[in-house]
């Protein structure tokens, strides 16, 4: 069980890694194609993310503890199998059953060939699900079947090129009968789905969804605090790839990073007719309440809203940076100011937490307070 197991819990730990990194993309691509964040379009697509991952885990694990498998191997070894259906011929020939004594039938169930079929045939069952909830239509079979036969196509020759190359020789056959089971075992899944699928909320009923939040012209708080952390997780990227990837200090990150918020949320929307490059992602702009362009003012003071928060915390994380002698006079007014900016910073970013919950639980009734103070409206394109 050790060896289905294992695989399976390095395919979590790498999932939970890759959900991390997913989250905001997932996200953007959520409210582009759906107009909301869909709790089962995001069960679907995490749910499917980790499968794949299991399924090639599954395949590769566990490793050969060294590259040079060759010299674990006799110089004779062969690679392949090329004899289609061999796997029946071996169960018949099993030693664990004798044919002539109908009592010794069940034990086919536990016989190590008639197991590895099994699993091979269940490998990508889950796959022809997955595609009947995307493709939809019946009719769509012979994708089903063909991008099984494709899948495991790559997993053979995965392993028979010993993961192209890493390995000098392949630690695992290609055999023509896994590419049969695992392509059959897609298709199965593929016409057995709608008994799965009638258990949980139909592809239709999202996409009739979609289109009835596309209606208002309004936009929920969610997105809008999405497209914000979109921009500023824009201005981190250019600083690691730009002047941080020369320059270490904190000053000149906060000087920059003060710059260029000011261009991305000032500058850029006033230019672009309200729109930031991530309230364009996430598909709506900045306008006033008669649904005008902001004027410079405007969004001035929604990036001061937004930025001072940002900038309290870090002007606090430099001044506690500075280190004084316990013996200089000025070293008790350092503590207590310390301590009162620390405090101030929490306090800050408490009641922050608390109107952004109660703003994303009123579900746009009430407005974030960026936008209040700037009286901007934001509104889908």
């Amino acid at each position: 069980m050790s060896v289905y197991l294992i695989p399976i819990k390095t395919a979590f730990i790498i999932f939970c890694i890759l959900s991390f990194f997913l989250i905001v993309p997932w996200m953007v691509y959520s409210y582009r194609k759906y107009g909301h964040l869909s709790l089962w379009a995001s069960i679907v697509a995490y749910s499917f993310v980790f499968y794949m991952l299991s399924a090639l885990f599954l395949v590769l694990l566990p490793l050969p503890d060294t590259r040079n498998t060759c010299a674990m191997q006799s110089p004779d070894a062969v690679h392949y199998s090329l004899v289609p259906f061999h796997f029946i011929w071996e169960i018949i020939h099993s030693r664990s059953v004798v044919w002539s004594q109908p009592s010794t039938y069940a034990r086919v169930l536990t016989d190590s060939v008639f197991l590895q079929a099994a699993f091979n045939f269940l490998l990508l069952l889950p796959l022809g699900v997955y595609l009947r909830y995307f493709f939809q239509h019946k009719r769509n079979w012979k994708k089903a079947l063909g991008l099984g036969f494709a899948l495991s196509l790559f997993y053979e020759t995965t392993q028979i090129t010993g993961i192209y190359g890493i390995y000098n020789c392949p630690y695992r056959i290609f055999d023509v009968d896994d590419l049969i089971l695992n392509s059959t075992g897609a298709l199965f899944g593929f016409i057995i789905a709608p008994v799965i699928l009638a258990l949980f909320p139909s592809r239709n009923n999202l996409i009739a969804k979609a289109e009835k939040m596309q209606e208002s012209p309004l936009v929920p708080p969610l997105p809008q605090l999405l497209a914000v952390l979109v921009d500023y997780l824009l201005i981190k990227i250019s600083w690691s790839l730009t002047v941080g990837f020369f320059i270490t200090s904190e000053f000149a990150e906060f000087l920059f990073t003060t710059i260029l918020f000011i261009i991305l949320f000032s500058v850029v929307p006033f230019i672009w007719n309200g729109k930031t490059i991530g309230t364009h992602l996430l598909r709506f702009k900045l306008t006033t309440v008669g649904e005008g362009t902001p004027s410079w003012p405007s969004l001035l003071k929604r990036s001061f809203a937004l930025y001072l928060p940002l900038a309290a915390t870090w002007i606090t994380r430099l001044f506690n940076g500075i280190k004084l002698d316990m013996n200089s006079i000025l070293y008790p007014y350092h503590v207590w100011i310390s301590v009162a900016a620390l405090a101030f910073v929490f306090i800050m970013w408490a009641i922050l937490f608390i109107h952004v919950t109660v703003v994303l639980f009123k579900k746009g009734k009430r407005t974030l307070y960026f936008d209040d103070v700037a009286n901007i409206v934001p509104r889908k394109k």
